[in-house]
């Protein structure tokens, strides 16, 4: 070809277009073959069978929870006296929120009164051998009250600072059993709701029912009662892996997450909850008091350090239906991976190949105007 008709035009001009060359190259065939193959089974398998890339979905649901305990336990509140407690005494907060703490286990110190007492020696700021050991005015750090300046005896092993504050002080001798031994036999109900705005789509775990005895008879069951969500502790429990015996001892904190996956493809029946619970600690108290006045117009308290399981209901869901936009756009990702496999060969063939030159020469052509 005339090298002077190639050169006078300026290559800003030129024009190309694709050429097809059809070679024997087996190797790079084998390959090409296995690159669409893997790009196809990416695509249907993958995107539009395992993911439904054809779908749009809504993550991102509106969700109410109604939080409910049923259950009745009698211990012994002090040496002289029994004391029943029901779902308004073992429930904290009253009100069914998604968390609330179920009281399984106490410590009391009963009648306590504004006094002067010996210091638990558990606390070692309280620990004392003479009175200049006890500065007062100074509190007892983590302790119960403020040092008189008095180094007292508080049994017969042990000396400890005087202070002022709410007496006898707090002991820390938990009872060998849960207090509340009935309580692993406490029901728990959990109302949800969602709303997936996008699709305009509302669900309940609840079942929709005039019977008013429905709640109160039934049990949770993945196959016979999807929409019953009352469960029984131990149950709860045990599906977090753990032991009730051990766990209500000191407390805990369980977790109670409810998933909904919905496929608005499939009949809306097949739309359910799904609900799994995990341990995420193993202690877990705090103090509480009931205040009251004596004949003299003294007051007093009953302190009480509650050992129970603390719950907290969560809630995630997924709304998916057809749509056309995904659907685009999956296909359009499957052709760019079928076009990306084709320039992939084309580099090992013109670039890579012990025969890369012939191949170049093959497939590249200058034509003059």
């Amino acid at each position: 070809m005339d090298a002077g008709c190639t050169t006078s035009y300026p290559a800003l001009l030129d024009y190309k277009t694709e050429k097809y060359v059809l070679t024997k190259n087996r190797k790079v065939g084998a390959l090409h073959r296995i690159l669409h193959l893997g790009s196809f089974c990416y695509i249907i398998g993958w995107v539009l069978i395992a993911n439904k890339g054809y779908q749009e979905s809504d993550k991102d649901p509106h969700s109410s929870i109604i939080t409910k305990l049923k259950g009745v336990s009698v211990t012994n509140f002090s040496k002289s006296k029994e004391k029943i407690w029901d779902v308004a005494d073992y429930v904290i907060p009253s009100q069914g929120e998604n968390v609330l703490f179920l009281v399984t286990n106490f410590v009391a110190t009963t009648g306590q009164v504004q006094s002067t007492c010996p210091e638990n020696p558990v606390m070692l700021d309280a620990r004392c051998i003479e009175n200049l050991d006890c500065v007062a005015g100074d509190p007892v750090i983590n302790g119960n009250g403020i040092k008189t300046g008095k180094c007292v005896l508080y049994n017969s092993t042990h000396t400890t600072c005087e202070i002022y504050g709410w007496c006898p002080v707090e002991t820390e001798s938990l009872p060998r059993k849960p207090s509340l031994n009935e309580a692993e036999n406490f029901t728990l109900f959990v109302k949800n709701a969602v709303y997936f705005s996008k699709f305009n789509l509302s669900r309940a775990n609840t079942l929709d029912t005039s019977d008013d005895t429905y709640f109160k008879n039934c049990k949770y069951n993945p196959v016979s009662s999807p929409y019953c969500p009352v469960f029984q502790i131990q149950d709860i429990i045990a599906k977090a892996d753990q032991s009730f015996e051990e766990l209500s001892l000191r407390g805990g904190v369980v977790t109670a997450h409810i998933e909904w996956k919905c496929d608005l493809d499939q009949p809306a029946n097949e739309c359910l909850p799904r609900y799994s619970f995990r341990l995420l600690d193993t202690k877990n108290n705090f103090r509480t008091a009931t205040y009251y006045w004596n004949k003299q117009k003294l007051e007093h308290r009953d302190l009480l350090k509650l050992y129970g399981i603390r719950f907290h209901v969560s809630v995630t869901g997924e709304a998916r239906k057809f749509g056309i936009i995904p659907t685009a756009v999956s296909l359009g990702t499957g052709c760019a991976f079928l076009g990306a496999a084709t320039f992939l060969c084309d580099l090992i063939l013109l670039y890579l190949d012990e025969k890369a030159s012939f191949y170049r020469r093959c497939k590249y052509e200058e034509v003059g105007g």
